[in-house]
């Protein structure tokens, strides 16, 4: 909490940043411009002054300052916004800075007493933990979206776990789905994230599943060869990519989503997403699928295919109800956005420049 001279005027002014190559909100796939949209918006209900700083084509809440730079992977660009991000920040205007981009980008004010926060939605560098932490002199805090992303570095510097979250206002929660509900498979397909899997299961469940999501260009001949010649129309259908009013419907619809994933997933903004519509989730115990998912209670968790298989017909146990009441209560936009306050205020009391009558 803010000492009491902080803690009379609740106002903050907080610079936001994203990555550059995706609009807040993005269209289709976008998770941390999501978690962004999600923040910004509420940041902005509660009365704080956001500024965003992200690719031109945004518009979500708060002002806009739309990087020059579009390729985070371009030294020139990830100088240019480095500069432009340091320019407004050296004027003085804000309390504190709040990054889901580039830890790069945060190079020339590491120095400053500012307070400044790192959420790491990607695998996380101990070395650029480190460098970020002595650089700053403390003043950068990080947070990651599960615990299990912190394994390796959290004894390095200031760490704070905040989950991932959606707007519950956008999901409906369906209790019953019907009888000959899908299973369904929600994201990116490509091999890591096992839509292969979910195929498998499916027939070998005998149920019905969609798959929906974008296919990346290098990830083709994965699809091609994995997905493609399954695809039939009855057993297995692809959707291609869907917005938030279609995901609504189809994971309302749907038996169960499927997260077979073959990597360390930081949190999975969907399984969140499905279990908002009240529907259950079964995945493997890989990342952040064992804090998301409550096994028995909200879904299954297995270590294999097999015991994804027998998960199957057991969802009709599962309590549609307490899959949303699970969202309402962790992963809700209200959760996730009073969560990054409470960090905001408490890096402001302990922080290097929170004096009383600063904040107005």
């Amino acid at each position: 909490m803010l000492s009491t001279g902080c803690r009379q005027e609740r106002r903050l002014r907080i610079a936001l940043t994203a990555d550059p190559e995706i609009p807040v909100p993005p269209l289709h796939y976008g998770g941390i411009e999501r978690i962004v949209d999600l923040l910004a918006h509420g940041l902005v209900s509660l009365g704080h002054e956001v500024t965003l700083f992200a690719n031109p084509a945004s518009a979500t809440a708060g002002q806009l300052i739309p990087w020059r730079g579009q390729q985070s992977s371009s030294k020139f660009d990830t100088v240019c916004n480095a500069t432009t991000l340091a320019r407004h920040v050296w004027s003085g205007r804000f309390h504190l800075v709040h990054s889901f981009s580039r830890v790069a980008y945060l190079l020339p004010l590491l120095p400053l007493p500012i307070p400044k926060l790192m959420t790491y939605q990607r695998q996380i560098s101990r070395r650029s933990v480190k460098l970020g932490h002595a650089l700053s002199r403390g003043s950068l805090w990080f947070s990651a979206i599960s615990s299990q992303m912190m394994g390796g570095v959290r004894d390095v510097g200031t760490w704070r776990m905040v989950y991932n979250g959606v707007p519950l206002a956008v999901y409906d929660v369906s209790l019953d789905p019907g009888p000959n509900a899908p299973l369904v498979f929600v994201g990116r397909v490509e091999e890591l994230k096992g839509p292969h899997l979910a195929i498998e299961i499916a027939r070998r469940s005998g149920f019905p599943l969609i798959i929906a999501g974008n296919v990346p260009a290098e990830h083709r001949d994965f699809f091609d060869a994995k997905i493609k010649p399954h695809l039939n129309g009855s057993q297995v259908t692809y959707l291609g990519p869907v917005d938030d009013k279609a995901k609504n419907v189809l994971l309302g619809h749907a038996r169960a989503l499927l997260m077979p994933i073959l990597w360390e997933e930081p949190f999975g903004i969907v399984m969140a997403e499905a279990m908002a519509c009240g529907t259950p989730v079964i995945g493997f115990a890989r990342g952040a699928v064992p804090e998301v998912v409550e096994h028995g209670v909200t879904g299954f968790v297995g270590t294999d295919l097999d015991g994804l298989v027998a998960a199957v017909p057991l969802v009709d146990r599962i309590s549609r109800a307490a899959c949303r009441a699970r969202v309402e209560q962790l992963f809700s936009d209200r959760v996730v956005v009073r969560a990054y306050e409470n960090v905001y205020r408490e890096m402001l009391a302990t922080g290097v420049k929170c004096q009383a009558g600063k904040l107005r």
